[in-house]
């Protein structure tokens, strides 16, 4: 006698359910790995077989999973067993936690979080008092921007780095730090590698995030870490629970390789493709600029606390426009890492000449990205959105970053410091709009992204509580044209998150007007309180294409 298959389909009831099809929903019903129905507990009876998994929700929350739309997940687990010095304050503080976790052997050491604009004193340690901390072993640190890094003498060896500079600093940015990162990858055993993936992705699927954007390329990740990661990730595949694979959030491939022409945007997505990848496009963290933090984005003043630096041009407009041009002719979309405002003006004028060539209508229908674009302007938004380019944008930096007399300003001073990060202009214009982490800069963490864009430290940047979990939800579906519609309603995907979460309010972003509100009225779904200092839901469940990747309902 067979023994029967157990039920695929589940009930949820006895909660909220965040949904267009029905602002009052209380119940959910899932059948294998897509949505049945929605609605009120009483309705659910005329949906249901009998054969049903039932789930109470005892008034938690349900909805969408989270789309991180801008993470390093290879990077992100390899942090968890690296050095935490997201708590040093000094040179010496770094050098004590290197001295301390040293074996001395030859052993790569690794590290990452240190932000010096928090020391009492900026000095950075010199490569030779690296060297004596870690016995002469080879020693990488990145900055918590990730986009320059302290390096020991082995390490710039093996990377083929000169000498330091005169004042002996162990930092190198630019060039020299992606050398620095090709060597740290090769020096990264498979192993290891493997353990970071699963890492990152487990921890993506404990804060509700059911799929991830990877920004890979050579100096971003270890040589086939794409294809590791598709054979890896996913969740409803007939041959991963056949084989009892553990169900991971999805992974969105993105491939940071500049290109000239269409032909070699078919081969890259062709190559990929032979390796079970199927590249959302071309580019993601292909880099016009660097960062803030390490004084490497392009800006067209020079920064307030380096008066002979503007920072650094990785691509100019005829890179970029050629980049574009390929990508737009080969019908896959194009993606540029550009934060200061001189390099999003040279991708606004790239973007404005393949335009006048080949048509807004062509270059439009790509959907062409933008990461970052945290000081765009007002003539770099109209272009954005007069060509239908999207902006995944990471609010946490700004919540990290952006208070008085914090990063920023120090960086650009108070006046060009408030500038940045214009969310509420970005939405207005219309500009398709994605939230992520950039992780590990920031956190996994994306109710606090939510709440960060919906109250920054300048409030005229503000949007509402909803567009800014529209565009962590189904703004990252939407921004890799992958389909997904992001919302549950009868027929979608069931990618969803199970939160305890306390009062559901609808906030506003005008601080002029009512700030809540809890009338059933407005038709409106609400949503936690992310009023700052308020708790944060706690993750309960996450759920992809059906597939349980987190599970502490009733822990």
């Amino acid at each position: 006698m067979n023994t029967p298959a157990p039920s695929t389909r589940r009930l949820y009831r006895g909660g909220s359910v965040y949904s267009p099809a029905d602002p009052f929903a209380t119940a959910l019903l899932v059948d294998g790995s897509t949505i049945a129905w929605v609605g009120p507990d009483e309705a659910a009876a005329a949906w249901t077989r009998g054969d049903e998994e039932v789930v109470e929700l005892d008034g938690a929350l349900i909805t969408p999973a989270f789309v991180d739309a801008h993470a390093h997940l290879t990077e992100t687990g390899l942090r968890t067993a690296g050095l935490d010095l997201s708590r040093a304050r000094s040179a010496r503080d770094v050098l004590d936690a290197v001295a301390a976790a040293s074996t001395g052997g030859g052993e790569l050491l690794t590290g990452a979080g240190w932000d010096e604009t928090t020391w009492d004193d900026a000095t950075l340690p010199t490569r030779a008092q690296l060297d004596t901390a870690a016995g002469g072993a080879p020693v990488h640190l990145s900055r918590v921007d990730g986009h320059s890094a302290l390096v020991s003498s082995a390490l710039a060896a093996h990377a083929g780095l000169p000498a330091p500079d005169e004042d002996g600093s162990a930092q190198v940015p630019g060039a020299a730090h992606h050398a620095a990162l090709h060597a740290r990858w090769a020096a990264l055993s498979p192993a290891a590698a493997d353990r970071a993936r699963r890492t990152a992705l487990r921890a993506a699927a404990a804060a509700g995030i059911g799929a991830v954007h990877e920004m890979s390329g050579p100096a971003l990740a270890p040589p086939g870490d794409l294809a590791a990661l598709a054979a890896l990730a996913g969740a409803g595949t007939a041959a991963q629970r056949a084989d009892g694979r553990e169900p991971l959030p999805d992974v969105v491939p993105y491939h940071a390789q500049a290109v000239t022409d269409p032909d070699a945007v078919r081969a890259v997505v062709a190559a990929h493709a032979a390796q079970g990848v199927h590249l959302a496009g071309v580019g993601g963290d292909l880099s016009v600029d660097g960062s803030l933090g390490s004084r490497t984005a392009a800006l067209n003043a020079p920064y307030a606390d380096a008066p002979r630096t503007r920072g650094t041009l990785h691509l100019d407009a005829g890179a970029v426009r050629a980049h574009l041009r390929a990508c737009t002719l080969a019908g896959v979309q194009a993606a540029f890492h550009a934060i200061g405002d001189a390099a999003l003006q040279v991708v606004a004028e790239a973007l404005q000449l393949v335009a006048d060539e080949l048509g807004a209508t062509a270059l439009a229908a790509r959907g062409h990205r933008v990461e970052h674009a945290v000081a765009a302007d007002a003539d770099v938004i109209a272009v954005l959105a007069r060509l239908g380019v999207g902006v995944s944008a990471q609010p946490a930096f700004d919540a990290r970053w952006g208070a008085p007399g914090g990063t920023y300003e120090r960086r650009l001073g108070p006046a060009r410091a408030a500038a940045l990060h214009p969310f509420a202009a970005l939405a207005a214009a219309g500009v398709p709009l994605a939230l992520g982490s950039d992780s590990p800069v920031t956190p996994l963490d994306p109710w606090g992204a939510v709440r960060a864009a919906a109250f920054p430290h300048r409030p005229e940047h503000a949007v509402s509580v909803r567009a800014a979990f529209l565009a962590h939800t189904r703004g990252g579906h939407r921004l890799a044209g992958r389909g997904h519609p992001g919302v549950l309603r009868p027929g979608a995907p069931a990618a969803y998150a199970v939160w305890e979460a306390g009062d559901l309010l609808v906030q506003a972003p005008d601080r002029r007007l009512s700030g809540w509100s809890t009338d059933a009225r407005s038709g409106t779904p609400g949503l936690p309180d992310l009023t700052p200092g308020a708790p944060a839901p706690r993750c309960l469940r996450t759920v992809v294409d059906g597939a349980v990747v987190h599970d502490d309902l009733g822990r």
